[in-house]
């Protein structure tokens, strides 16, 4: 028991020096080398997962926050490569502090999403879609290393210097990694968002299928577009995105 106290104690002490006295029979140099390397090492991995919230941030208002997160949350995972998503889940369920900016969880999804991407196992598959295939009239197939998101605040536009105030409208926006290994991405209006939801959902839809339903479930204020209209437009995004390598091609088994 005497062990488990002072290894509770120590570890109490870690996480937040400045509220837990460390183990008395500890020389208090050794215990700050301990409290600057754990911290050190926890903030340098969140810091590089999230650049742009770092920079927005204070150094007060960041390091309150990491070492808020190095105290009280728990991680699920032993692997430093998790720690973004940590953070994320941290910032997603723990953390509720007023003074934060308000689209501080929204960007740090968008972030984690960069780094989720760069380091996914996953590729795209080199059968099962047709490279030459009709967008129209076959089942276009989503590279699964392109992830459709929607945002309220427009989190790829925020920086330093260009801080939104207030929400405007919503944002939606594919981010992809390319055949070279680069995380790009597009944003998109809701009409084509919606389209490739659509796909996404409805693996066995062609492309004007697809239109279709897009068109059942617009509002009136929008049922002045025609199916033909709409079908246009979708087949050059459609291929547009297929340039990209977002949509390598049609299914050749919907």
């Amino acid at each position: 028991m005497d062990f488990q106290k002072i290894q509770t104690q120590f570890t109490l002490h870690i996480r937040n020096p400045d509220k837990n006295e460390g183990p008395l029979d500890i020389e208090a140099r050794r215990l700050k080398i301990y409290n600057e390397l754990f911290y050190n090492n926890i903030e340098s991995f969140v810091a590089r997962a999230f650049p742009v919230i770092r920079k927005i941030l204070s150094d007060t208002e960041w390091n309150g926050m990491v070492r808020d997160f190095f105290e009280k949350h728990h991680c699920q995972s032993p692997y430093f490569l998790h720690i973004a998503e940590e953070f994320l889940s941290y910032l997603e369920t723990e953390r509720n502090n007023p003074e934060d900016p308000p689209f501080l969880t929204e960007l740090a999804h968008y972030e984690w999403v960069e780094l989720a991407l760069e380091c996914s196992q996953e590729e795209t598959p080199e059968s099962g879609f047709n490279l030459q295939g009709n967008l129209v009239e076959e089942a276009p197939f989503i590279s699964p290393l392109a992830w459709l998101l929607q945002y309220q605040w427009p989190v790829h536009k925020i920086a330093p210097g260009a801080i939104p105030r207030q929400i405007e409208q919503s944002t939606f926006l594919i981010v992809y990694r390319d055949k070279e290994y680069q995380i790009k991405f597009m944003e998109l209006n809701a009409l084509s968002a919606r389209l490739l939801s659509i796909l996404a959902e409805n693996h066995q839809l062609n492309g004007r299928q697809a239109v279709e339903k897009l068109f059942q479930e617009l509002p009136e204020t929008l049922k002045h577009l025609s199916p033909e209209f709409l079908l246009t437009n979708a087949h050059e995004t459609l291929k547009h995105l297929q340039n990209l390598g977002i949509i390598p091609g049609t299914r050749t088994n919907p």
